[in-house]
């Protein structure tokens, strides 16, 4: 099951969503099939856990909730806003509408995914942009369900750097509706709590295993893998790393020059925008952690 439940839990979503809207269905089925697949996160990161500790509330779960119920909104509001947005662009015709909704949304999804991975990447070399992000990075437990937790502004910037050229394509609603609901799949899957091991699709798809060393609190150690779905882009970036032989241990993650970022949602919210941003010593790398970087393959 570890090895099986990265594709079973990303096909399986994401292909159910495809043949739903394929038959026909609403798209008011999209918002059920991800509570679904919330529901199916939680319950194998307690049956196959990476970290215990990390399936522990630190005083997070309420807020990782107003997040996600906030920036799933915010995902909503934006797809609405197509019919609107299509009034305004300019109609260039140059979108497949014919071919197959699977096609289209494999046509759409690596389009997404480089404008996303590049703001992101922007986001850890712009320090105004990194005030927004360090909410996302300031978690210090990783779990399916606070892929969600972003700043809105900051899930904003992204979404725009994803669906921009899209849109400007001539993007149908029921696709842009189901590339956000796979990028949702993907988030759960790429914070998840379960000891998956996904073998050679590392050199494909960014979940986990790949994801978590992006969260490292040590400095720069973090600055590595910051695509959402295809891991090509780490490689053209110069920035992909796999650590086969570490094992992240329970407080590896966060802030590490702000271990005491806020923890409520309010309080994330203001946070960049205060002026004094509080700085600590970088935290100190691991023994481990340090042997491993040097005999990363």
């Amino acid at each position: 099951m570890r090895t099986l439940y990265a594709p079973v839990f990303f096909l399986g979503f994401v292909g159910s969503a495809v043949w739903l809207l394929d038959e026909g269905a609403s798209l008011g089925w999209l918002p059920v099939l991800l509570l679904l697949a919330i529901g199916v996160s939680l319950l194998c990161e307690r049956l196959w856990p990476y970290r215990e500790r990390w399936n522990v509330s630190q005083g997070d779960g309420t807020r990782d909730v107003i997040h996600a119920g906030v920036n799933e909104a915010l995902n909503v509001a934006g797809i609405a806003a197509i019919p609107l947005i299509a009034l305004v662009l300019p109609d260039t015709g140059l979108w497949p509408s014919d071919w197959p909704l699977a096609l289209q949304l494999l046509l759409a999804l690596p389009v997404a995914d480089l404008g996303i991975t590049l703001v992101h990447y922007a986001s850890h070399r712009l320090p105004l942009l990194w005030r927004l992000h360090a909410v996302h990075h300031s978690v210090t437990r990783m779990y399916g369900f606070n892929g969600l937790m972003k700043h809105p502004l900051h899930q904003m910037l992204e979404a725009l750097g994803g669906t921009l050229p899209l849109l400007l394509c001539g993007l149908p609603l029921d696709v842009a509706a189901l590339l956000a609901f796979s990028i949702s799949i993907q988030l759960l899957l790429q914070h998840s709590n379960v000891d998956m091991r996904i073998g050679w699709l590392r050199h494909v798809f960014a979940w986990a295993p790949v994801h978590r060393l992006h969260h490292l609190k040590y400095g720069t150690t973090g600055d590595v893998n910051f695509a959402l779905f295809f891991s090509v882009w780490d490689r053209l970036l110069g920035t992909a790393l796999h650590l086969p032989h570490y094992h992240l241990a329970d407080d590896d993650l966060g802030i590490g020059d702000f271990p005491d970022y806020p923890v409520g949602y309010g309080a994330q919210l203001r946070q960049p925008f205060r002026r004094d941003q509080p700085e600590h010593p970088p935290a100190v790398l691991p023994d481990a952690l340090s042997r491993a970087l040097v005999q990363q393959p």
